[in-house]
């Protein structure tokens, strides 16, 4: 009975062991991304100055302005997030098929793999939101305010309260949900076609991540866009409004005012360091999981 409780519990540790490591070896390309999804907005003076021209500039112009200390801002935050989010997701996600399969024994597991990654997902993601806000504001100051992972939260709730740390839930429930939902089905199905010829190595691993990554940075750069820009908005003074006001007041007015003010291709701002960022994130998480499965 011991052994099967602690296989049962396998799935969390290694999920959230193998996030961390990930996050590690691919955080500099997040923060690149995250300032090029920020920049550009109309009505925030701070942002409104297209700084980067790109992934490679922002790589360049972060790394001479502020070091390696500047491309790891908000890496506290990082793998506290992957300790809840990668831990609680990956851990149910493999959890809840074992637990479908074994119920229904059907042999529809491609449904079964998207409701249950889905699911995952969306309810990780929300839990581990504080972390994410918390990531996104340190991600975007840098080095300006040099602020620690307690004192960052700490701002947060003093100045915006609980709801503040919940900022962008939504758009992050359903970019967690869209990016499992592709993922970790297409991990599944690929590994398994490739047994044949592959095995279970670490090339299969390796072609299966990549492959993975592919759909998941298309379907879910414009949610991502969104979320993040949520995320990272406080109170500004705006021409002709109280000094208190937000410049979106929730995911849809986000999404029409990005369109508006900088046009469709907006919202795919950041994409190249995404895709970038979730081939090898992928990769590395996905190898370190099966090697840690094989202990």
């Amino acid at each position: 009975m011991g052994e099967r409780t602690w296989k049962d519990w396998r799935p969390f540790v290694y999920g959230g062991l193998a996030s961390i490591v990930a996050e590690l070896c691919t955080f500099p390309l997040d923060t690149t991304k995250t300032r090029l999804q920020v920049q550009g907005q109309k009505y925030d003076q701070k942002l409104a100055r297209l700084r980067y021209s790109g992934m490679i500039d922002a790589l360049l112009q972060i790394s001479k302005q502020e070091g390696m200390k500047g491309l790891y801002s908000g890496i506290s935050s990082a793998i506290l997030r992957q300790a809840t989010y990668g831990t609680i997701k990956f851990g149910t996600y493999y959890s809840l098929k074992k637990v479908a399969i074994d119920t229904w024994a059907t042999g529809d597991l491609v449904t079964i793999n998207i409701v249950c990654a889905a699911l995952a997902g969306a309810m990780s993601s929300a839990i581990a939101n504080p972390t994410d806000v918390v990531k996104v504001r340190m991600q975007v100051t840098g080095n300006e305010t040099n602020a620690s992972l307690f004192t960052c939260f700490q701002d947060v709730y003093r100045h915006e309260g609980v709801r503040g740390l919940w900022r962008g839930v939504g758009p992050t429930a359903q970019r967690a949900a869209v990016i499992a939902a592709v993922e970790l089905p297409i991990y599944d199905y690929t590994k398994s076609k490739f047994m044949n010829v592959l095995g279970n190595s670490v090339s299969n691993h390796f072609a299966s991540s990549f492959i993975a990554s592919m759909g998941s940075a298309v379907a879910s750069t414009p949610i991502d866009v969104i979320r993040t820009r949520l995320m990272n908005q406080r109170r500004v003074h705006m021409v002709g409004t109280k000094p208190s006001s937000y410049i979106y007041s929730g995911s849809m007015d986000c999404l029409v005012q990005t369109i508006k003010n900088e046009g469709i291709l907006a919202l795919y701002k950041g994409f190249i360091p995404t895709w970038f960022r979730m081939g090898p994130w992928n990769i590395i998480f996905f190898i370190t999981y099966e090697q840690l499965k094989q202990l």
